[in-house]
């Protein structure tokens, strides 16, 4: 589960950090649309029952998968919804290989194959060496001045035959919706450059900071010498690639202060931009994007511009050279033969986050295909692995959760009239995508070879960037996603103000018509709400029913909403994460805020579907005790020291044992599901709700 962020993130999260959402009242799919799954909803056999519940909710849900489901070798964590995208994954292979095999189908299917085909060519690949870098580096070299620095950037993001497109070099830009106005497009200028996945890895003065960031020196070298440089050049081009990069991180705004949608709204002139930036040629860089206007744009974080501005002052052409160089470098690694693809995993994967092989060619390059065709992919995946029963029975759970938000809000005794008026019209107004869109995007102007995988990758990438800025100055597409429909994962977009379920969520084993109700709503309708939830959590409730970035509460109802949000955050911010590094609260509040509200209105949707029914136990487990059980497993995971520490700084998300311990403690139904006692671990001795 995620939720978008109004403006492009900083790093994209690895996949694992967002767990699927999904339906719950959702019929079983025929047998020829979607393979069966062996594992049940809730598994018996991944419980540890030996564990008190009311002492280690998660371990009593989860010990059993945890000591069956070993972390593979190429992974730095593994989960129940990771096993499900791995699965997923293989029936893309197969969608892929039967493709490409057959290149003479309609122009998606070719085009997929003949992507797939290209990436799975290593030999070629391998031929190639460096070569696809060679155009970019050649414009990198004959750079004469700093002036230029702006027009040739644009020109290595867009030119097919630079390989140069990096998305975060010196700074990310494209398109956005308008916050004050969500009905239009505008230019946005974003804060990047970084080559370490956050700020903090820069500014942080403990041990393991200064050993990572001695490792990065030491990576950023060896690519360098991979590309021609001699190690001695190397070395000290990667000294002035670390001391830029230190300098725009000291004037980027941090993870917990971008999570306030506020800071991030600053509508600037072209005019005010170069006078805040002068250093940075606009004009060119505008002119050379196709860009006629913007008259105006966004500028997330106008201090970062400014700095940026006088970091290219001070650094010499030289120094610009070397950082250019490197982003173009690291940028297309792992698309370039095995020497680069390797020294990429050995610091990004294996330092950073605990992976200890390199994942299968196949696995790559389907993930590749899903990137830069994904409707197209999406579009062949839904035809054979999904049906028209799913995608209804899907949206009327979405619609039962919704009831429930909606007893919830009228039930909040410390909401005024007034504001609980726009709480019910922003609910009422949340718009549904289950399954795929609507409408599916057109590749007709993207080139794929099968024998040129880097060239494929270049106007994959060109072609989506010039699809984005396209946007720009008009109308928003109220129909458009930001996931593929093979995703195992959901997102909530509050400026469209809706909430969003890929089909591949929408299988097994995420629900089973043959498990009974309760751990189907625990699982996926805990998910569901989860969504739904970060509608009304700590930013979605800034943004109006249209979407917009308005302050629709009563100053007194805003102060008791952040006081009950306080009292989750100081919870979580108890909790240890890995050694003795604590969970940051104000990082994960959004998501904590969600979990605990998605599970209670789920619950709540759940008693009132099973009403009148004569529920009995099943296996020796109560109904009750069988929604939270369904919820706990939803969560089972193991996890490497490394990824549990980048997680730390970076994931908004928290662990999952403290996204099922940590909620289930605020919620007196699971109390009384399990006769827990006064003083229990499970047992929070202040409750924190919001929702």
């Amino acid at each position: 589960m995620t939720r978008r962020s109004p403006l492009p993130p900083i790093v994209a999260l690895l996949a694992i950090f967002a767990v699927a959402a999904a339906t719950g009242a959702l019929a079983q799919p025929p047998a020829d649309k979607i393979p069966p799954s062996a594992q049940p909803v809730l598994d018996l056999a991944s419980m540890d029952a030996h564990v008190d519940p009311c002492v280690d909710f998660y371990t009593y849900s989860c010990g059993g998968w945890m000591k069956k489901n070993p972390i593979p070798a190429d992974r730095s964590s593994w989960s129940a919804y990771s096993k499900l995208q791995e699965e997923t994954n293989d029936t893309l292979r197969q969608l892929l290989e039967r493709a490409a095999a057959s290149p003479g189908g309609d122009a998606d299917r070719k085009k997929i194959g003949d992507y797939y085909a290209a990436c799975m060519d290593e030999k070629a690949v391998e031929a190639k060496g460096a070569a696809p870098l060679a155009p970019g580096l050649a414009r990198i070299a004959a750079l004469r001045s700093k002036a230029d620095l702006a027009e040739l950037l644009a020109g290595l993001q867009l030119d097919d035959d630079a390989s140069g497109r990096g998305g975060s070099t010196l700074f990310r830009f494209g398109s956005v919706q308008d916050f004050r106005d969500a009905t239009k497009v505008v230019a946005n200028a974003d804060q990047g450059g970084l080559g370490l996945p956050d700020r903090d890895f820069y500014l942080k003065t403990d041990a393991k900071s200064a050993e990572l960031r001695k490792a990065y020196l030491a990576h950023v070298q060896r690519m360098l010498e991979l590309a021609g440089d001699p190690p001695a050049g190397a070395a000290a081009a990667a000294r002035t690639v670390m001391a830029i990069e230190t300098a725009l991180a000291r004037v980027s705004l941090a993870r917990v202060e971008r999570r306030d949608p506020k800071k991030l709204d600053h509508t600037l002139t072209r005019e005010r931009l170069a006078a805040l930036a002068p250093d940075f040629a606009w004009d060119r860089y505008f002119a050379k994007l196709g860009l006629a206007g913007p008259a105006s744009l966004n500028v997330t974080h106008p201090a970062f511009f400014a700095g940026l501005s006088a970091e290219i002052r001070q650094v010499d052409l030289a120094g610009w050279k070397s950082y250019l160089r490197w982003h173009l470098i690291h940028a297309q690694a792992q698309y370039l033969s095995p020497p680069f693809v390797q020294a990429n995993f050995d610091f990004y994967d294996k330092r950073l986050t605990g992976a200890q092989e390199l994942r299968p060619r196949w696995k790559r390059c389907v993930a590749f295909v899903d990137r830069d065709l994904g409707e197209a992919l999406g579009k062949v995946y839904v035809e054979e692995r999904f049906s028209p029963e799913a995608k209804a029975r899907a949206l009327e759970m979405v619609h039962q959760i919704e009831a429930a938000m909606g007893e919830r809000i009228r039930a909040a005794d410390w909401m005024s009239p007034e504001t609980r008026r726009g709480a019910l019209e922003k609910l009422a107004a949340t718009g549904n995508k289950i399954g795929y869109p609507d409408h599916w995007r057109d590749y007709g102007a993207l080139a794929v070879a099968r024998d040129d995988f880097a060239g494929n990758v270049s106007r994959g990438l060109g072609f989506e960037l010039r699809r984005d800025l396209a946007k720009i100055g008009k109308p928003v597409d109220r129909g458009e996603w930001q996931m593929t429909p093979p995703t195992v994962n959901a997102y909530n977009d509050p400026q469209l103000n809706d909430i969003n379920f890929p089909a591949g969520v929408l299988q097994p084993p995420v629900f089973d018509v043959r498990s009974d109700d309760a751990p189907n709503y625990g699982d996926t309708g805990g998910t569901i709400g989860h969504e739904l939830t970060h509608s009304f959590d700590d930013e979605g409730r800034q943004f109006d029913a249209h979407g917009n970035l308005h302050d629709w509460w009563t100053p007194e109802d805003a102060k008791r909403y952040v006081e009950r949000a306080a009292c989750i955050s100081d919870q979580y911010s108890r909790y240890t994460v890995v050694d003795s590094i604590k969970l940051n609260g104000k990082l994960t509040l959004g998501e904590d805020v969600a979990d605990l509200g998605g599970l209670i209105i789920a619950h709540l949707a759940w008693r009132e579907q099973t009403k009148g029914q004569d529920l009995k136990p099943i296996d020796g487990l109560t109904p009750e005790q069988r929604f939270f059980i369904g919820y706990g497993q939803s969560w089972c995971t193991n996890e490497r020291d490394e990824q549990k520490r980048l997680r730390a700084t970076v994931d908004p998300h928290s662990p999952e044992r403290y996204r099922t311990n940590g909620v289930v403690a605020n919620v007196p139904e699971f109390v009384a599901a399990f006769q827990c006692k006064a003083g229990s671990p499970m047992v929070s001795q202040r409750v924190c709700r919001v929702w």
